[in-house]
Parts: structure tokens; sequence; C-alpha cells
């Protein structure tokens, strides 16, 4: 009988072969997918920053991009600006420069600590550096004096020139040790659904401290600069582009392009605080073009292997031409240095006569070096820290959430909240799915027959570069008979549940079918003890199905899973999250292609198609529902209760609560969901009870 199985599935190689000649859509292994997708979907979106920056245009849009800037920082509504509560905990005098201890609160509970550095002799108003830090340990014995300590020196050097300057902790490192690594190291995917990235705390705290900066007698408000390094370079970059009091900018080391990060893989060495959540998918140029035509250094060194020189240059080519044609090319400045990652002297001097020649209108010569000259327990704010902090759970805090929904008061009001959730979700969380959407290409690259079943490969084009399989499963007895489609949606355990049947059904196929197939049907036959248990499983689904069941692997699932350990497949879902996108949100798009296809296969009547799928896979296949009219039904097990639990898509909790989700479904579908939490269907329900039409249809 083995003999007979291999048999047939040569005889339907043999009589597939023309087609898999024919089609140009290869199942790439998952590696080679994300190569090519991350490279064209880079490329796209530098091209659009290229256009978006075009000179004509840019300076006439800023206004509406630092409004989109400001939603990608959670900074849009602006939090409201509550009292600061500035207190200062001690004072340093030197000879020839003081420092207070200082905190304030940027929101309840935020506390900003940090070190105000003032010359010895203020008879005016002074210019203000504004210094915000890069990731610095400064930690011994249990206590964080905060990364301020660590570049004091700067601060000393402004002080001893005649500047005030500010340094303030950030919220990983400060006195108060909050979380910068979210999707880096803790698994806080839900940042992304909530619309959440700790740059958008540090630029609010940048405001903040120029709101506290405004009320000190010593400081100027007419000359505001700011800089950093690293991470500060990068809020360097962010405080600036939305708060036009910052007159002049020389961020060091912050800020590189998508090429650099999602291509050459940059992003790894990075954490969640040098991104804002790219809603509006952006290239960083287009972060930096916010700055002109103000006075701006962008400097770095040769050797850094986080901000790699090629995509620093690419960004300052974007920027030449805005500021030239706003008649302001003697404010832009290029500072390259020998060296790797490091605070060298190289960067600071250059940096020090850029606020000098803009803040003072001098460009006296640099005499005196900055140096390390206070202990940093010297610079300690907190005696003890505060009891009332939130620093350590803003990520819970910092954007508001979706509420509730209410109870429309009519049909027509029910229908309103339908169109401003949908438009919410295309716009705030699905903006990275193609734009333009042809109707999928498919092709059948395979098909078997025995033991009652047939067995097909279909090949489908979810998207430019990303060609994935639905693989079909009918009863001979049922073959061509009009019904519905079940489409099951399966993770990386369900599908090894249904390849395992097949191996064990149709022994011998990895060596018959064409050779991108094989990561279809690769791997190890069944042994002998379980002959005969899986497939019969499988075949019990099939008739449950009502007698054809097709069967999808969305990307990174089965045949196009992408190698590596745990750590890789966080780099990659970070790659997607820069783009725009996040993984499960294209595999939203997957589904929907999927559920398109479908319709192409002969003789089924697609538009009834049933969809299944458990766990995180349960939540994208409720979403595509949601913008797949076809859809008759949803079975759904194990949906995810709360959005720290499911898939991460970029804003939903901003946008909408899984409940109304589930009702927005069910308003065009039977939605069932078992092993859930009920509550879940709570809306749904009291939806339907509320607006249940009689016979008429009213």
């Amino acid at each position: 009988m083995r003999q007979f199985f291999v048999h047939s599935w040569l005889c339907a190689v043999a009589g597939l072969g023309a087609v898999a000649a024919a089609t140009n859509q290869p199942l790439l292994p998952g590696d080679a997918l994300l190569e090519r997708y991350f490279a064209a979907e880079t490329a796209a979106l530098a091209a659009r920053s290229d256009s978006a920056t075009a000179p004509d245009a840019w300076l006439a849009h800023q206004a509406a991009r630092r409004a989109e800037l400001r939603d990608m920082l959670g900074l849009d509504p602006w939090p409201e600006r509550t009292p600061l509560r500035p207190r200062i905990t001690g004072r340093i005098d030197r000879e020839d420069f003081t420092v207070e201890r200082l905190h304030f609160q940027s929101l309840p509970g935020l506390y900003v600590t940090g070190n105000l550095y003032l010359p010895v002799t203020v008879r005016r108003a002074c210019p203000t550096v504004l210094y915000v830090c890069g990731h610095s340990f400064q930690t011994a014995d249990g206590i964080s004096y905060g990364n301020k300590t660590g570049y004091h020196h700067h601060g000393v050097w402004f002080a001893r020139h005649g500047y005030v300057c500010l340094i303030i902790d950030t919220l990983q490192l400060g006195e108060i040790e909050g979380i910068h690594h979210g999707t880096y190291r803790h698994d806080r995917w839900w940042w992304n659904s909530r619309g959440y990235t700790p740059a958008g705390v540090e630029a609010w705290n940048c405001v903040r401290a120029l709101d506290y900066l405004t009320t000190r007698p010593e400081v100027d408000p007419e000359r505001f600069g700011i800089t950093g390094r690293s991470g500060g370079g990068a809020y360097s970059w962010f405080a600036a582009a939305i708060d036009p009091r910052i007159k002049v900018v020389a961020p060091v080391a912050g800020i590189t392009d998508l090429e650099n990060h999602v291509v050459d893989g940059t992003v790894e060495g990075h954490c969640d605080c040098m991104f804002f959540v790219n809603t509006h998918r952006w290239d960083y140029p287009m972060l930096a073009a916010l700055i002109a035509p103000r006075p701006l250094l962008l400097a770095n060194s040769d050797k850094d292997s986080i901000f790699p020189l090629d995509g620093v240059l690419r960004v300052h080519q974007h920027l030449r031409p805005i500021y030239e044609a706003a008649g302001a090319a003697d404010r832009l400045g290029l500072l390259i240095t020998e060296g790797p990652h490091q605070d060298t002297q190289d960067l600071q001097v250059p940096v020090f006569r850029w606020f000098n020649r803009f803040l003072k209108q001098d460009d006296f010569l640099i005499e005196r070096a900055a140096a390390k000259v206070l202990d940093r327990r010297e610079l300690r704010v907190f005696a003890e820290l505060p009891k009332d902090e939130v620093n350590t759970q803003i990520d819970k805090q910092f954007v508001p959430m979706a509420s509730e929904p209410e109870m429309p008061a009519s049909v027509a009001g029910w229908h309103r909240l339908q169109d401003a959730w949908r438009e919410g979700l295309r716009q705030r969380v699905f903006r990275g799915w193609p734009i333009e959407t042809p109707a999928p290409e498919t092709a059948l690259r395979f098909r078997a027959e025995n033991l009652g079943l047939r067995v097909e490969v279909h090949t489908f084009t979810s998207q430019q570069n990303v060609v994935l399989p639905l693989v079909s499963l009918e009863r001979l007895a049922a073959a061509n008979t009009p019904g519905p489609v079940t489409m099951r949606v399966v993770d990386e355990a369900g599908w090894e549940t249904v390849v395992s049947a097949l191996r064990e059904g149709f022994a011998g196929v990895a060596a018959t079918v064409p050779e991108d197939l094989r990561l279809v049907f690769g791997g190890q036959d069944a042994g002998e003890g379980q002959a005969g248990r899986a497939i019969a499983a499988l075949r019990t689904e099939v008739v449950r199905a009502g007698g054809r069941l097709l069967v999808l692997p969305p990307r990174g699932v089965g045949p196009t899973a992408w190698t590596g350990d745990a750590r890789r497949i966080v780099q990659v879902r970070r790659r997607f999250m820069l783009l725009g996108q996040t993984l499960d949100g294209m595999r939203v798009w997957d589904i929907r292609r999927g559920l398109q296809a479908a319709a192409g296969i002969a003789g089924r009547d697609a538009a009834r198609s049933v969809l299944e799928a458990t766990g995180g896979m349960a939540m994208n296949a409720l979403l595509a529902a949601v913008f797949e009219p076809g859809v008759a039904g949803l079975r759904l097990t194990a949906l995810p209760s709360d959005w720290e639990r499911a898939p991460d898509y970029l804003n939903i909790a901003r946008v909408a609560t899984i409940p109304a989700l589930v009702a927005l479904a069910g308003d065009q579908c039977e939605v069932v969901l078992t092993d859930s939490d009920p509550t879940m269907s709570g809306f749904a329900q009291a939806l339907r009870d509320r607006f249940r039409r009689d016979e008429s249809g009213r």
C-alpha cells in the first residue's frame, strides 16, 4: 500500500508539471522572503521621503508634518501642561560655576531629575542649552545616580563659558529607573498596540524642561539650544522638531535612515526610545527636515556601528536642498570625525563652537576642554525616591486609549460608529497595507488523491515579494459540490499538525513535488506506530468543514518561517515596526488576500467562506473579517481578551476595544467564540438586543 501512495503522488506531479513550470511565483524560504520584502518596503518609504521633502513643497507643509510627528510620539493631542512643581534639593558651588540639583514633574508623578549648571556671575539672561543624555550606566551599590552624571562635563563647560545648561535624566537610566527596552528585551509588544514609544516621553520631558527654564530669570528664552549624543542625539531631533522654541540644534550620533536600520540591521543596536511609532510611514530624513531652516549641526563619527556613516550622509543630502531653498545654507553643518560610537573631544569642540556661533554670535577660540570634575554622588537629586512616581509604569498611562464603546442611540448612530472605527483602522493601524490591490495571482502547483482526499497546493501573491501557499483538502465524494469554504488560519503548531498528517497519508511526497514546494511537504514521514492517526483526524476535520478545508499559513509560518533563535525573531518583528507595520498586521492582510484567492478556486463559492483560527491567529482572522464582506462566519478559539495578550498592531488600542471589533465583525457575519472571555462578545450581544430587526427589515 505504501508503494501505491508514492505512485499516486508521482502521477499527480507528472500531470501538473506544465502548470508548475508556467507559473512565475515561486515560494521562497522565509529568510529570502524577508530580505526581498524589507529591501522593497524600505526603498518605497525612502522614495516617499524624497518626494515629501522636495524643497519646493516641504517648508509649506512643515506644520502638518509636525502634527504627524506628534501623533507618532503619542503627543497628539498634547498632554495637559500640569503644574511642574519644581524643587531644588541642593546646590554645588565651585569657583567658576554653580550646579543646582533639581526635579520637576512633567506630568503628575512623572519625575524628571536634572542638574542645572549656571555661570558664577549672571549679569543678564543667558543663552541656554538643554542637554539630553545617551545611555550611560551610573549605578553603584544599588543606587542609580542618573545618566546625567555621566555627561556632567558638558554642563560644566557651558556654565564656564557663559551659558545656562540643564542636563536631564532619561526615563531609563535616570534616578528613577523606567524602561526603554519594551520590544527589545521585555516582550512588551503591546507598546505598538497602545501607540506608545518612550521616545514620546523623552520628547515631552524636553518640552516641559523648556517650560521650566522659561521661569528662571537667568535664562533667555529666545536663545534656546539643544544637544546630546546617541539617545540624547535622537531626543534632540524629536524635541527640536516639535518645539520651535529651540533655535539651535546639534544632535550627535542620533540619526540614520531606514536603509541602515531595516536593511542593514542597525535596529538591533537600538532600544525603543530611538524610534517613533511609524504610523505615517516616514523615513528619518523627514524628521530631520522639520528642523529647517534653524541652525543644525549634524555630527557623527566615521566608525559608528549603530549610526553608520553612509546613512548619516544620506540624511544630510536630503537636508541640503531644503536649506538652500530657504536661503539658509550657512545654517546647516556636517561634522564627521574619526572614531567609534563614543563621546570624544573631537565631537564636543565643534558642537561648542556651533552654539557660540549661533547663540552668541561669536566664534572665539576654544582653549579649555570639557572635563569631568565632579563626583556623581554630588549630583544625586533624591535622597529617597518618591513613592508617588509613575516613571516605572508610564507606558500604561502616557497615551490615551479608546474607551469602552457606548450603546448608540439609533441604527444610524451605530453605522456612524462603524465607519469611524473602520476609518481609524485604515488610517492609524493598517496604513502599511499595500495601496494598489489587484486580484491576487494564483496558481495550482500540485494535486494528489488518496484515502478519499484530494490535496491541492495553490500559491498566491499576498503582495509584491510575498508569495504564500494555500493548501486545499477536499473529500473526493464531495468534489465539485457547491457549498461554503472553510479556511483555517494556522500558526506554527497548527501548520505542523496539518503537514504531519500529509506526510503520513502521502508518504514520499518530499522527493516528488516541485522544488520550492518542498518547503510545504519537507520533513520526516510519520513512524509506523503513528500511521493512520493523523490523516484520519484530518479527514474528520475536512468532513466537519463541509467537505473542503483550506489551510492558510500566513507569512512567517511554516514554509515561509524564518530561521534563527528567539532573539532574531524579536529583531525581525522590530523591522516590521519601523516600516509602519507589524508582523501580525501584515498577516491580517495575508488572510484577506487568501480569502480573495479562494474565490478563484474553480467550483467553489468562496463568497461564503467561514474563517476559523485559534489564539493570536483568531485576532488576525477577526480583523480580516472586518474588511472582507464575503466572510460568512468566524469560528474563533481562545480569542485574546486584552491588547497585552493579543498580537500587536500599530495604535489599535487607541482606535477600538476588542469587544468593539467583535461587534464590528459580528454586524456582517456570524461570530462564534470558543474558550474565550464571554465579555468579548457582550457589546455585540447588546447591540443585537437593542437593534433586533423585525421581519420587514426595519
